[in-house]
């Protein structure tokens, strides 16, 4: 019961990334108002959990629509402890010259603009109480290029910025904010992107265990939920403006086949010398 007594707002939270951290968060006592556009999955998940969890329609790119789920999760439960905003999409995909604007603004207005209005309307209410862990998802692309889409990475590369910036304005307020770079998780939209089919989880969860760095090792949405819940508790309640990575080493270099040099060969020096001197 890590987080009994507190109320999180999750937004995309029908299914993916937010619905397993909706799981682990209920699991450890958090109340949680659901956040998404995806009405059936989210009217179900929520009814699943009972009394302490409730469903609002909620489109990222309305800021009036984040403005309203923060106030009826305050409405419903008295306050607003933890923000986890997990609402995304792959969006515009394909070579700078082929593509389209209107699909590069509303990949940026789901991923980034989203990301402001959620944080905004969050910290609203956070800061008179002096309290509030607000946690963002970024990406492994959004710490590294060639990793996603154009406008992808460079709404992630924004996301880590703004968590840093809005984590020093609200050091002073008490409130936490800390984002999360995860690699691809075995999701329905990584498993539409690797197999064509969002259903095909097992396919997926294949197909990234293949190029996991650590062997054989998929990553699961459920990664991503538990450093969720490290970021929503108190246990994490010296750390913020911190990017928080889930990516089996990714960003580290790390590979299958493990890094060069790796094998132990005599000191390689100067003009082709080798070894030591006796």
């Amino acid at each position: 019961m890590r987080l009994a007594g507190k109320t999180a707002l999750i937004t995309g939270a029908a299914s993916g990334l937010g619905a397993a951290a909706v799981a682990r968060m209920s699991q450890e006592g958090c109340r949680i108002c659901l956040g998404d556009i995806q009405e059936d999955a989210g009217e179900a998940l929520a009814a699943s959990l009972g009394d302490d969890a409730f469903f609002i329609r909620c489109d990222v790119t309305r800021e009036e629509d984040l403005a309203a789920a923060v106030d009826e999760t305050v409405e419903r439960f008295g306050q607003l402890d933890i923000l986890f905003h997990s609402a995304g999409i792959v969006g515009a995909v394909g070579p700078l010259a082929t593509t389209p604007g209107a699909e590069w603004r509303f990949s940026i207005d789901v991923l980034l603009n989203g990301t402001f209005y959620a944080m905004k309307h969050a910290a609203r209410v956070m800061t008179p109480r002096r309290s509030g862990s607000i946690i963002t998802m970024a990406s492994t692309a959004g710490l590294m290029g060639g990793l996603g889409p154009h406008a992808y990475a460079a709404a992630k590369h924004a996301v880590v910025g703004l968590t840093k910036n809005v984590a020093a304005e609200l050091a002073g307020h008490g409130v936490r904010v800390n984002a999360i770079a995860a690699a691809s998780m075995a999701t329905p939209m990584v498993a539409n992107v690797l197999t064509g089919d969002p259903n095909d989880i097992e396919g997926a969860k294949a197909k990234l265990a293949e190029a996991s760095p650590l062997r054989g090792r998929p990553g699961l949405p459920e990664d991503v939920a538990n450093a969720v819940l490290w970021l929503a508790s108190d246990e994490s309640g010296y750390t913020t403006g911190h990017t928080l990575t889930t990516d089996a080493g990714i960003t580290v270099g790390a590979t299958p086949e493990g890094p060069e040099f790796a094998e132990y060969s005599p000191i390689i020096r100067e003009a082709g010398k080798a070894g030591l001197d006796e």
